[in-house]
């Protein structure tokens, strides 16, 4: 599956090119992944992969190829290396795997497969199995009788011997000659024997063998086809060496008895006396060793050999080896092997070097197309690659560039000013807006470095700024020392008051760890609070923000510069919003507001239900204190026993909602003994003694269930 396989390829390879040629340990360190992950040995897991690999080839449009290899399972496996050499003209760094078939005396059909990579052999029997059931319907069972380094050929690292065993559906083996294919050929062969015997005659005549008719005897299902040898070769030397132009004849000593006009040409050095082939080509394919005993012992191979023209250009040859018995000599009727006509012109040839009957005109010609395909293809491929990196570098930015634009204002208006459309402003019957200051700041800037300034503010906003997403409510501004938040707005909330009033708990804990630079220690702010409405829209196009205006504004300000150090200053309508719930607020009493005349303000001095890590957002798990979130993650799942949890919320004794949270069940409301006591102020509220402790305040009861 697509998640196994990204799981394995995470850290060995991102993507894969079609025609891209990748190194060997790439694969090994694959499989090895493969058998990690699945917990599978080598040799399952190659088998499987074998079946799939055939399954593969065949849906990648080689079908028709690969069914027309051969009449029988022998006759497949002896033409693979000619399928892996006419592949190698597309791909020629292609460095296959070679087979080899071989009948012992007793009937027994023997693979021989050599190959360059160590350890993957149990592929094989994986192919096999699936070439048999499916192109020859028969059962193939495999087992390997030898292992050893390579010692018939050169080149190929590992060479594994296979004994093959094969069934038909009915369980009955088939023998060596494979006489149930002969049976269902039989009536083809005798309607176009006519045919055939023409065309030799027309073609060959009398230059090389005549043919004789099919004999099929009734009753005995058996069929001959027997060459009848003239007595004397129609031919001259001449027009035999101009017909094959690139031939070569050697004997059992490699010694060169003749050759074809092209070979000539081409490689003069052939014509000399006791030259051998040993001294002007090497055998590429298949790498044996280049003696007599090694060429018959792969005499059904393909052969390319390559000579050296010079130093700077290459001549392969490939074609077929003959053994000639009555002149001890092999023949090696060959052609030149090339690719393309980039290839041609680099080896000094010319289309009409090639003779008329030989099919490597055609060749080049038609891989030179399937080479530019290839490279399209290839080039195709490598832009898609490119697009696919540069689309995750996009997203990865773009990402960034959210970030900053959500940073700067509410993500539901700055999706819509994305989108095109215009943001209208808009009224918001009630909200909590807060503002703080730092007290002396004037002083600290006379004083201190204009760097120690900042880290300073940026310490404290940076604190600041994780507690507004703790209780989730919208930062509008920071000026100076001055900072603005409100609750509310852009998205409407019951708790909008009682988030506000936390965090501003928060901001008086968190300022403790923030040190003034001027004298040393914790520096104070002053914190002021006022609900009512405001208008809210986004102003300016060049840097857009997200702005409120009207009374409330300035009334929050007011609180703020008329407030105390290190003290929450609230207004009468923030504490109407807060007063039945568990915090503790202590009335200052009135005092002249700059532009509002008298006002009755009272001081917030701490949430006697919610810890400072809850306030702080160092509870793990996230605590969720407020109504809304609460209802949000019992509908998504995140809180599963709705009732245990609230079982751990607080109410008041009136089973109202404290500080935004849902009421417990009544039962279990009166089963419990309400415990209370007396809060004395610790401060009075007049400016002319504050920091006296006031004993006539009359102490609020607060009572916990």
């Amino acid at each position: 599956g697509q998640d196994t396989w990204d799981k394995l390829r995470f850290g060995v390879q991102d993507t894969f090119m079609t025609y891209t040629v990748y190194d060997d340990s790439l694969t090994l360190s694959l499989v090895q992944e493969v058998c990690t992950l699945l917990d599978a040995s080598a040799d399952v897991l190659l088998k499987l992969f074998g079946e799939h690999f055939f399954i593969f080839c065949k849906q990648a449009g080689y079908d028709t190829m690969l069914r027309t290899l051969g009449g029988n399972l022998i006759e497949f496996i002896g033409n693979l290396d000619a399928l892996h050499s006419y592949l190698a003209l597309s791909y020629q760094e292609m460095n296959a795997p070679s087979f080899r078939v071989e009948m012992t005396d007793d009937g027994k059909m023997l693979l021989h497969y050599y190959s360059d990579r160590k350890g993957l052999y149990h592929i094989v029997p994986g192919i096999m199995e699936a070439v048999a059931k499916d192109f020859f319907d028969s059962h193939v069972t495999m087992v390997v009788v030898n292992r050893s380094e390579e010692d018939e050929r050169t080149g190929k690292k590992e060479h594994v011997v296979f004994l093959v065993k094969q069934t038909n559906e009915t369980g009955k083996i088939r023998d060596k000659d494979n006489s149930s294919y002969r049976e269902v050929g039989v009536c083809a062969w005798s309607v176009s024997i006519c045919t055939v015997n023409i065309m030799c005659q027309l073609i060959l005549g009398p230059l090389l063998i005549k043919w004789v008719c099919l004999i099929y005897l009734p009753g005995s299902h058996q069929s001959t086809l027997s060459p009848c040898y003239l007595d004397k070769l129609w031919m001259e030397k001449k027009a035999f060496c101009s017909a094959f132009p690139f031939h070569i004849v050697f004997d059992k000593d490699l010694k060169v008895r003749q050759t074809g006009v092209n070979i000539e040409k081409f490689v003069p050095g052939l014509q000399a006396r006791d030259a051998t082939m040993d001294q002007y080509f090497t055998i590429i394919h298949p790498q044996v060793t280049f003696n007599i005993e090694s060429i018959r012992k792969f005499i059904n191979s393909q052969f390319v050999l390559k000579s050296y023209k010079d130093k700077q250009t290459t001549l392969k040859l490939r074609g077929q080896m003959l053994w000639m018995d009555s002149l001890g000599c092999m023949l090696y009727l060959c052609s030149p092997k090339l690719r393309s006509l980039q290839e041609l012109q680099d080896v000094g040839l010319h289309l009409a070097d090639l003779a008329q009957h030989d099919v490597t005109r055609d060749l080049v010609l038609l891989n030179q197309q399937r080479l530019a395909e290839m490279e399209l293809t290839n080039q195709l491929e490598r832009k898609k690659e490119e697009l696919r990196i540069l689309s995750r570098h996009l997203e990865a930015e773009k990402e960034k560039t959210e970030t900053l634009l959500y940073a700067m204002l509410p993500r539901h208006i700055a999706n819509q000013l994305k989108d095109g459309k215009s943001v209208k402003a808009g009224e918001f019957k009630v909200c909590t807006i807060l503002f703080s200051d730092v007290v002396t700041f004037t002083n600290i800037c006379a004083v201190c470095e204009p760097i120690s300034i900042v880290h300073m503010l940026n310490s404290m906003y940076t604190k600041f700024d994780r507690l507004t997403n703790v209780h989730d409510i919208y930062k509008v501004e920071t000026i100076g020392d001055a900072y603005m938040v409100v609750g509310g707005v852009p998205v409407p909330t019951e708790t909008h008051a009682h988030r506000v009033a936390n965090f501003a708990l928060g901001m008086r804990l968190a300022v403790k760890e923030v040190i003034n630079p001027a004298t040393g220690k914790p520096i104070q702010i002053r914190v002021g609070l006022h609900t009512g409405s405001v208008l809210a829209g986004v102003v300016g196009e060049k840097m857009p923000r997200y702005c409120l205006f009207g009374d409330t504004v300035n009334t929050a300000s007011r609180m703020e510069s008329h407030g105390v150090p290190d003290h929450i200053h609230l207004s009468s309508s923030t504490y109407s919003e807060l007063k039945d719930s568990a915090f503790n607020i202590q009335e200052r009493g009135q005092i002249e507001v700059k532009g509002k005349g008298q006002m009755t303000t009272y001081f917030l001095l701490g949430n006697m239900v919610v810890s400072e890590d809850s306030i702080m957002g160092r509870e793990d798990g996230g605590i969720c204190f407020y109504r809304e979130d609460l209802h949000d993650q019992t509908r998504t799942g995140k809180i599963k026993n709705m009732e245990n949890y609230i079982a751990h919320m607080v109410c008041d004794n009136r089973g109202t909602p404290t500080d935004g949270i849902s009421p417990r069940d009544p039962i279990h409301s009166r089963t419990l003994t309400p415990f209370a006591w007396d809060i004395t102020p610790l401060y009075q509220t007049n400016e002319n003694s504050y920091n006296t402790p006031a004993n006539s305040f009359s102490s609020r009861l607060c009572v916990l269930l």
